[in-house]
């Protein structure tokens, strides 16, 4: 079955239903981040103090307590399978996009590994593991990148179909 570089062969309705699924995706997907981004959770110290409080610290604007057990297990269960679905559907377009296979390989394959290390990580972390907050942060950033990564090819090759259509071998 021939399926590199059947993405921009596709009928213009079906690109547009893409692009708009894409988009929205992206919309939650970057709105995820800016929760990141207010709970002050985008630098290891951060992660740290979200997970584990910060009650020693009297000088604290917020007061934050070590998450519980079961808040913990509902945090990681819920983002382990709701990211899962997001980069499953979007690696899937992402293979139907005209590009060298090893790029197209890692683009898909790597997602899962940063959601392990993400928020296995935080679980580490959370258990006792100061330092895991640096792989946290790691993944967490190779992850974001990989998915811009993969949206933008998907978006591009759906908007601008000619351009991808007989430029690379299959």
């Amino acid at each position: 079955m021939k399926y590199n570089g059947l993405l921009p062969t596709l009928p213009k309705e079906l690109r547009l239903f893409i692009s708009v699924f894409v988009i929205v995706l992206s919309v939650g997907y970057f709105t995820g981040l800016l929760f990141i981004q207010e709970t002050e959770s985008t630098t290891p110290a951060g992660i740290e103090e979200n997970y584990l409080g910060n009650e020693e610290d009297e000088d604290a604007e917020v007061m934050k307590f070590k998450k519980g057990g079961r808040e913990m297990l509902t945090v990681i269960h819920t983002h382990v399978l709701s990211m899962s679905f997001i980069f499953f559907l979007l690696g899937g377009l992402v293979w139907l996009t005209k590009a060298p296979k090893k790029l197209k390989f890692f683009l898909t394959i790597e997602p899962f590994l940063s959601i392990i290390l993400t928020f296995g990580g935080i679980y580490v972390m959370w258990s006792g593991v100061n330092w895991f907050r640096y792989v946290v942060v790691f993944s967490g950033i190779l992850m974001t990148i990989t998915y811009t990564g993969s949206a933008v090819m998907v978006l591009w090759q759906c908007a601008l179909p000619k351009k991808f259509q007989n430029t690379l071998p299959a």
